[in-house]
């Protein structure tokens, strides 16, 4: 029998790098199920990544709505498996946004790996249909080229993008 905490607490991984309206929509819809939702913000110390971890993690925290920010705690995390960060923040679920099925292949055999190892279940949410296409690699990629990716990321990292990727 599985125990239920008195917190119901859930964590949302990713890199994050950077934030989407794919993400804050997910992140969202978990904080209205979970009474706290810990966003862990991954870092492979072998990748370069656009963004620091912590200008990923003040990303974040600016895209939120009012209304989910006091639910939802940011962190950064590396080098650890996703089960030891929710058993060290007392999470019981993972939650993963879809985008489609191409995701679904890749997650699902994660997430029975980690309910393997501890019995931490993964929630699955369809993400919203008008950002299905959209990810953080190609935002970047379109955003380095000279496109418009307004709407497609928060306010705050279409600034960033637009100056980061700027080209000469």
């Amino acid at each position: 029998m599985t125990r239920v905490s008195a917190t119901r607490r859930a964590v949302c991984p990713g890199s994050f790098d950077p934030i989407t309206m794919g993400h804050v929509d997910v992140l969202v819809r978990a904080a209205a199920l979970y009474d706290e939702v810990v966003v862990a913000v991954l870092h492979n110390p072998a990748k370069s990544g656009t963004f620091t971890v912590e200008e990923r993690i003040g990303f974040i925290e600016s895209s939120l709505p009012e209304s989910v920010s006091a639910r939802v705690r940011v962190e950064a995390f590396a080098g650890r498996l996703l089960v030891d960060v929710c058993r060290d923040v007392g999470a019981e679920v993972i939650v993963k946004g879809l985008r489609g099925g191409t995701d679904f292949a890749y997650e699902l055999p994660m997430a029975l790996m980690n309910r393997h190892l501890t019995g931490v279940e993964t929630v699955f949410l369809p993400g919203a249909p008008e950002f299905e296409h959209v990810s953080s690699s190609l935002v970047k990629e379109v955003a380095r080229f000279g496109g418009d990716v307004a709407g497609l990321v928060p306010d705050i990292v279409h600034a960033a993008l637009a100056e980061r990727l700027a080209t000469p």
